[in-house]
């Protein structure tokens, strides 16, 4: 009678070790789990084991949301919530795991919002949010599915609202404004926590939301962003955004010495970050050009001034004239193969170029105020890549190179 306790106590023990382990792997796996707990019946007491073996993999729940495929135990032992089937059994349930204001996860795949999002909310707020690393994990990636904040003041810092980071190896600025669909990778410090922290102040009156989908990626995943890689992107083409971009003008201004006022710029302050794109086998370079926005390249001077006197896009700036804010593409050709001889951009239009410099990478800089520069209503920007096939290389060779 004993032994049976002691194996049915020691296999529950290591139930609840599993889940504290495994539930947040950023891989699928293959897990012996008990969900047979309410086998009972007038003539035993003790449960009869039901193994039942089922992959851990990501699902989608009923709402549309990434989950993890646990057992209603599991789910219930972690906070989340089940939503729907994810086996053909039945056993399997797409568990939904969501963190607000003051609490903290250890599990793939969770989601910090706003308290009672997606309802908004007005006023003077602080919210906290801590990320605890999973066993071997380097790295979370966070999307912003929604992120609507205060726009920074005219010269692009965050005064009124912001979202911080902190814990974190890499370069995170402090970002504000409209950042929905942007994500960042954050890197874990000696296996310590992330914590996010986003502030709201009733100085401005705005209807505010945020929902942050938090990925965990294992050291040995493929998937890691490389270091210096704030923004990692996987696909053969995509478009890459400043944070805070858009075509609207920000609403402040910029005053100056003698009380002239300006339209304020939508770039935020002080940042210094690479957005890198993974070379697909096969592909030896990449091509960046402007997106369709007229206002897609408007990162220095007077913009406001050359779209009312040229329209936009227009007044290209290269090399030296990009000392404030700019975009740097190391060792760059314009598509009739003339060199460029140099690796700044800035001003009001991006000319489209090429590069094989690898890894492929775009470095952003800007400057911490707009009061010496002349800049005038910039929005930052939009640009598209594209990744080109190799010519007269063997795919496999160019791996190793």
């Amino acid at each position: 009678m004993y032994p049976k306790r002691f194996g049915f106590f020691l296999g529950v023990f290591v139930f609840l070790l599993e889940i504290e382990k495994n539930l947040c792997v950023v891989s699928d796996f293959d897990e012996y789990i008990d969900e047979d707990f309410n086998a009972r019946d007038s003539k035993q007491y003790w449960p009869k084991p039901g193994l039942v073996r089922f992959a851990q993999s990501v699902c989608t729940t009923q709402e549309g949301y990434l989950g993890t495929c646990l057992t209603r135990r599991q789910c219930t032992y972690i906070d989340g919530s089940q939503s729907g089937s994810c086996t053909s059994n039945g056993v399997g349930r797409c568990c939904l795991v969501q963190r607000t204001c003051g609490e903290s996860s250890a599990y793939n795949n969770t989601y910090f919002s706003s308290a009672n999002y997606p309802v908004t909310f007005n006023g003077d707020t602080t919210c906290s949010f801590t990320i605890e690393p999973c066993p071997n994990t380097c790295q979370a990636r966070i999307d912003f599915l929604n992120f609507v904040l205060a726009q920074p003041d005219g010269n692009g810092n965050c005064v009124d609202d912001s979202m911080v980071v902190t814990g974190s190896g890499g370069n995170v600025p402090i970002i504000c404004g409209d950042n929905s669909g942007q994500h960042i990778y954050v890197t874990f410090m000696n296996n310590n926590s992330i914590t996010i922290t986003v502030t709201t102040s009733a100085s401005v009156d705005l209807e505010r939301s945020y929902n942050f989908l938090v990925t965990q990626i294992a050291c040995d995943c493929p998937t890691l962003a490389p270091a210096g890689c704030l923004q990692y992107y996987t696909a053969l083409t995509g478009t890459v955004r400043s944070f805070n971009y858009g075509t609207q003008i920000n609403g402040a201004v910029v005053t100056y010495d003698n009380a002239t006022t300006v339209a304020g710029t939508r770039q935020l302050a002080n940042t210094n970050y690479g957005i890198c794109v993974y070379m697909q086998p096969g592909y030896c370079s990449i091509q960046w050009a402007q997106s369709a926005d007229s206002t897609s390249f408007t990162v220095t001077n007077n913009t406001a001034l050359v779209e009312v006197v040229s329209g936009l896009p227009a007044d290209p700036a290269t090399g030296f004239s990009c000392t404030t804010d700019y975009v740097v593409i190391p060792n760059p050709v314009y598509v009739n193969g003339t060199a460029v001889n140099t690796d700044r951009f800035c001003g009001n239009q991006f000319n489209t170029v090429v590069t094989s410099s690898k890894p492929f990478v775009l470095t952003t800089v800007t400057d911490a105020s707009e009061l010496t520069s002349g800049d005038v209503a910039n929005r930052g920007f939009s640009l598209t890549y594209t990744q080109l096939a190799c010519r007269n290389v063997n795919s496999l060779l160019m791996l190793t190179g």
